[in-house]
């Protein structure tokens, strides 16, 4: 996705605003020029010597008309950005394709580019560039790249002008900006076997939207485009319009992403933290189960509910794959701690049921939180929680034999109640985790009736 913005840069006027701005504008060779001027002339008067004033003249008048004529010089320059692409996982490249027009009748002077970048996507870009003649244009790019996920502004773009002797330099900036959205990496995933519910259209028990709505029981109002075929008369005739008949979708299996944000439950920051592994996964379930053909949704500890649209909050049929993971992506770029204590939120949401498969990242969880997260299996027609302890991850990989006891309490409680519970080591894979989570249910998927691939 390419993002753009545009924007005009022209000389400021004004009378004792532009003398003020003329002036801050002088560099250190302009302003030693006017200070040599000015100690050249006082000498003069002192000593009497109109050689010396005639030079102090030239030496402090010099660095004031290149100011002057500097500031008069109306220059009319539109500018561009160009993101490509606007969206891209943490710790890769984009590029930023910046454009200048000049839209006047008179060529530039030479000219010094700058984009305002924040100090994480790296070091501030600038570009000189030569006389551009009118209606000419020039183009240059640069590379940016951030480890940490966000949404950053790029911009407004500067230009600074400068005279030809380097007495002067005036700063014009452009209005608009951009964002740089940099989202979790997304690590692929491997199909596995998968009880209780169907591989995208299926046998799965939950129906999805219809192409006109909601699932339907009775006929609807006609529709512009709808098929005459499905005109049902018996109802156009009681309700005096056209009604039809509504037709039930394939039926599309469903998958619920539960993200633990609650700030107790993670420590540290940064890329290597566990929280940011917890983000990644989330991401990358997402996103395979969308490749599945599953209809998904992304549920917080606060009971926020992403994309928000369908039945449920799942993404429905009627929105594509691409727009529904682009718009959790973009959630989860910019997804931050909550100041909640408890899951209970989130068990509110899941409450009404959904019979879809529920897989979930939870941090640290004390016995009240594991009983909230054992209760939302029974609302689900399957569950897998990946459960990162806060112990092991204040260790190093290769310190950490195993979970901690009080982790592995949570996960065999879990487990009591139905889940695929995993525990997550500092430096795992998701990949291995994954398929661990897939062998703990082999023993589930011989009493749940029915497999499909996830």
């Amino acid at each position: 996705m390419d993002a753009g913005g545009a924007g005009r840069a022209e000389g400021e006027r004004g009378e004792a605003g532009g003398v003020r701005t003329a002036l801050a504008g002088l560099t250190t060779r302009g302003r030693s020029f006017l200070a040599a001027g000015v100690a050249a002339v006082i000498c003069a008067f002192v000593l009497g010597q109109d050689d010396l004033l005639r030079v102090g003249l030239l030496l402090g008048v010099l660095p004031l008309v290149c100011a002057t004529v500097l500031y008069r010089t109306r220059y009319r320059v539109a500018g561009s950005r160009r993101l490509s692409p606007g969206r891209v996982p943490a710790g890769s490249e984009a590029r930023v394709h910046l454009r200048i027009d000049n839209v006047s009748r008179l060529p530039t002077g030479l000219l010094m580019l700058q984009d305002r970048v924040p100090y994480v996507l790296g070091p501030r870009p600038r570009f000189v560039l030569d006389r551009v003649e009118p209606g000419g244009r020039r183009e240059v790019s640069y590379r940016v790249r951030s480890d940490l996920r966000g949404r950053y502004p790029l911009g407004p773009l500067q230009l600074r002008l400068t005279d030809p002797f380097g007495m002067c330099e005036l700063t014009r900036s452009f209005s608009t900006y951009d964002d740089l959205t940099v989202i979790p990496c997304v690590e692929p995933l491997p199909p596995v076997r998968l009880s209780g519910e169907a591989k995208g259209y299926g046998e799965g028990r939950q129906r999805s939207l219809a192409l006109a709505g909601e699932d339907d029981v009775i006929p609807r109002g006609y529709r512009y485009g709808d098929d005459l075929r499905r005109v049902h008369w018996r109802s156009t005739a009681r309700h005096g319009e056209l009604m039809v008949r509504r037709e039930e979708q394939p039926q599309r299996a469903r998958c619920t992403v539960l993200l633990d944000t609650r700030g107790t439950a993670f420590e540290g920051a940064g890329p290597d933290s566990a929280f940011e592994w917890a983000v990644s996964g989330a991401a990358s379930v997402l996103v395979h189960m969308l490749e599945r053909g599953y209809s998904v949704r992304l549920i917080t500890d606060t009971g926020d509910v992403v994309p928000g649209e369908g039945p449920d909050g799942f993404a429905g049929m009627s929105q594509g794959a691409a727009d529904a993971a682009g718009l959790m992506m973009d959630t989860l770029a910019v997804i931050g701690h909550s100041d909640g204590t408890g899951l209970s939120r989130a068990y509110d949401v899941l409450r009404g049921g959904g019979e879809g498969l529920l897989v979930a990242f939870l941090g640290d969880l004390d016995e009240e939180q594991a009983m909230v997260a054992a209760r939302m299996r029974q609302r689900s027609g399957g569950a897998v929680a990946f459960v990162l302890d806060g112990e092991t991850w204040r260790r190093e990989p290769a310190d950490v034999p195993g979970p901690s006891v009080r982790s592995g309490e949570r996960l065999r409680m879990l487990r009591e109640a139905g889940w695929s519970a995993v525990g997550v080591p500092r430096g795992a894979g998701l990949e291995e985790l994954w398929r661990r989570a897939d062998r703990e249910r082999t023993g589930l998927a011989a009493t749940s009736g029915g497999q499909g691939t996830w």
